[in-house]
């Protein structure tokens, strides 16, 4: 199976991109892992309970990974288990903080190397080169796990316009609305949900 990388405007995308057919669905008893570094300042545990309820009517394994700081993504368990997993999710929060965990971190790799991942919402901003800093629209070094987009989460116009003006002229950025999903595979970026707003410059144009 080839690596895939899937990121969704919202936990409420999930389920859908999920289920049996969808873009990334789910066998029966598949493993799971949930990291929720991003949920660390407003509920690293609630945010992975969130994530076992959408995917419960799946009837999938589901354990969190909880990689708060930078001495737990050094943890060789967690390590290990983001790279025995069907499926690793990366809960939405604060995205600079996930970026300063995983970056050049035992954890950070093992994300960058799962087979299957899925980045919801702010998360989805962080895994590729550059990524869009969410404190004012301008673009900041990302992770760079796969590249090829600039991915952001809706703002108001005026930042968004910001962001289109700082960003290089080949730079193609993709605004993720809530219901919105975005693949990643070895053909590179396509949508498989909803419509986000892709532009090039302040063009507007098709991924």
């Amino acid at each position: 199976m080839e690596d895939q990388t899937l990121a969704v405007g919202s936990l409420n995308a999930l389920f859908e991109v999920t289920r049996p057919g969808a873009a990334m669905a789910l066998d029966a008893d598949a493993d799971v892992v949930v990291v929720p570094t991003a949920s660390v300042f407003t509920g690293a545990p609630e945010a992975a309970w969130a994530v076992a309820q959408v995917l419960a009517p799946l009837d999938v394994r589901v354990e969190a990974l909880m990689v708060a700081d930078r001495a737990s993504a050094d943890e060789p368990y967690f390590v290990q288990r983001l790279g025995e997993a069907d499926l690793v999710v990366l809960c939405d929060g604060s995205a600079l903080h996930a970026r300063s965990v995983w970056r050049a971190s035992p954890v950070g790799a093992a994300i960058a190397s799962a087979r299957r991942v899925v980045a919801i919402g702010s998360v989805a901003t962080v895994v590729g080169d550059p990524m869009i800093d969410p404190r004012g629209g301008a673009p900041t070094t990302g992770l760079g796990y796969c590249n090829g987009l600039v991915v952001t989460t809706s703002a108001d116009d005026e930042q968004l316009d910001r962001t289109r003006s700082l960003l290089g002229p080949l730079d193609t950025l993709c605004v993720l609305g809530d219901d919105d999903a975005i693949l990643h595979d070895a053909r590179g970026w396509r949508v498989v949900r909803g419509a986000p707003v892709v532009t090039r410059g302040h063009d507007v144009v098709e991924l």
